[in-house]
């Protein structure tokens, strides 16, 4: 790298938020977010019903299947970059844009022959709307990044709340009108877009394309293994969709994707908000791996506290939550429920120690140990929704990630010098809380009867444990207040070459 270019001011990160602000924000928008997507959430399943909603299902699949590597992993550079962005963000806004045109003129022609495997050639009109939502995803790539580097959560409040929210009522009013599974495509668009306006506003940096050679090579190979693992992710995070859709169809597809839907709550709520800070803060400790190792447990300690609990719950309410909030006519999603909300805390876990090694640089272990992962559970979830059905294809997950993947995660941590003794002592308050809230839940459930009842109670017990761990735990939350302040660091390119290490 040239001096100019290393000795450029860091600009638009001098005065950019600590970590603990950003997280604040981060846990208010994603709470606002899921509010609201819940309650429209529930409005459209009571409006279009099982099959439609399977539908929409299959084509939310697809997308998700392209986004997993869309703009190739490359935008995660910026935010990892030691330099000032302003240098690599051109480039990487050509690949992403460029990689996501090519993606979204692939969904379109591959739509047919997947929505047919899928046992649905009707959703292939919905999938076709969907893939424009990839290429929105390519042109916000990097203003997204650039705010999560200099931790604007609050913008990015703003911004998520309207695709949320302008989403919600396209959709709705869509439905409304007889739209069906195409209007929640149509509102999904139409969110994205809009807010794509807001990142191209908020961002610290102008969007302004062009390629700088030199910053090509070492870019891609940055990205292109997170890439691949993004893609096994994907396989890690939907076979069981795909299985469940391809052997049972698109109604029994409907009840499985609501009940995930509903046991990704604590996903969404805890590890969302979470994986758009922690990887920006523990970059900033790369010169200090002593540190690094201390601020992951730090962090572990309250995150375990508040989603073990949670997950537990979830799982030994799931009847009463499914009959109460959507109705009788989605209780088969209650049996995969109970088994997702308990592959939620895994999930939780997983996520958090992708992004510390992805700082590490240890993205080709990563591919490895995701490639491990789908290839046994790919098996198991087919064999079990052969066998089982929806629920066999819950209780896989579980298996799986309990036998296969957290042994994984725990040697590679280990391996980046992170001891397995200190991750369980840093789990031990939530698992502690997970048991007392659990037992209680089900005493609860056994000895009263109304569905309302037992969720308040339960929700109260549970609000009452995890308070009490965390004021216990106090101590491990200013790992969030005194994270080092954004500033331009020393470095070169091999900031992001030396990711694949």
């Amino acid at each position: 790298m040239t001096d100019a270019v290393a000795h450029q001011p860091p600009g638009p990160e001098r005065a950019s938020p600590s970590a603990g602000r950003a997280l604040t924000w981060s846990v208010a928008n994603t709470l606002a977010g899921r509010l609201g997507t819940v309650a429209i959430g529930i409005v459209l399943a009571r409006i279009l019903g099982p099959e439609e909603f399977g539908t929409f299902a299959v084509a939310f699949v697809a997308l998700v299947a392209i986004l997993s590597f869309n703009e190739l992993g490359v935008s995660l550079a910026i935010v990892r970059w030691r330099d000032d962005p302003a240098a690599i963000a051109p480039t990487v806004a050509t690949i992403s844009v460029l990689s996501s045109a090519v993606l979204t003129a692939a969904v379109w022609f591959a739509a047919p022959a997947f929505t047919t495997a899928m046992g649905d050639p009707g959703a292939t009109g919905v999938v076709r709307a969907l893939g424009f939502c990839v290429l929105i995803n390519g042109l916000v790539a990097t203003p997204a990044a650039l705010l999560q580097r200099t931790f604007r959560q609050d913008q990015r409040l703003v911004a998520d709340q309207v695709n949320v929210w302008v989403g919600a009522f396209v959709s709705v009013g869509l439905a409304l009108l007889g739209g069906g599974a195409m209007a929640l495509a149509l509102g999904r668009l139409a969110g994205a877009g809009t807010s794509a306006l807001l990142f191209w506003h908020y961002s610290p940096l102008p969007l302004r394309f062009g390629v700088e050679r030199r910053y090509v090579r070492p870019l891609l190979r940055f990205g292109l293994p997170l890439a691949g693992a993004s893609v096994i992710v994907f396989l890690v995070g939907f076979v069981d969709q795909l299985a469940v859709g391809r052997v049972l169809g698109p109604v029994q597809l409907g009840f499985y994707v609501l009940a995930v839907n509903l046991a990704s709550w604590p996903v969404t709520v805890l590890s969302q908000p979470l994986r758009s800070v922690a990887p920006a803060m523990f970059a900033r400790l790369q010169d200090d791996p002593a540190r690094m190792h201390r601020d992951f447990q730090a962090v572990l300690r309250p995150l375990c506290v508040v989603a073990l609990p949670m997950c537990v719950v979830l799982a030994v309410t799931a009847p009463d939550v499914v009959s109460l909030v959507y109705g009788a006519q989605w209780a088969p999603a209650a049996e995969p429920l109970r088994w997702l909300a308990v592959a939620a805390a895994a999930r939780i876990f997983f996520e958090l120690a992708y992004d510390y090694l992805v700082v590490l640089g240890r993205s080709r272990q990563i591919l490895m140990l995701q490639v491990v992962w789908v290839i046994v559970l790919a098996p198991t979830v087919v064999l079990a929704v052969r066998e089982w059905g929806i629920a066999g294809a819950g209780a896989a997950l579980v298996g799986v990630a309990a036998v296969v993947s957290l042994p994984l995660y725990v040697r590679e941590l280990g391996r980046a010098g992170i001891a397995g003794r200190g991750m369980a002592v840093a789990a031990g308050p939530g698992l502690l809380g997970a048991l007392v809230v659990g037992l209680a839940a089900a005493a609860i459930d056994w000895l009263v009867g109304p569905a309302l009842v037992v969720l308040v109670l339960s929700g109260l017990c549970l609000l009452g444990v995890t308070a009490g761990l965390l004021w216990l735990n106090r101590s491990a939350l200013r790992v969030f207040r005194t994270a080092p302040p954004a500033a331009a660091q020393a470095g070169t390119a091999g900031a992001v070459a030396g990711a694949t290490s």
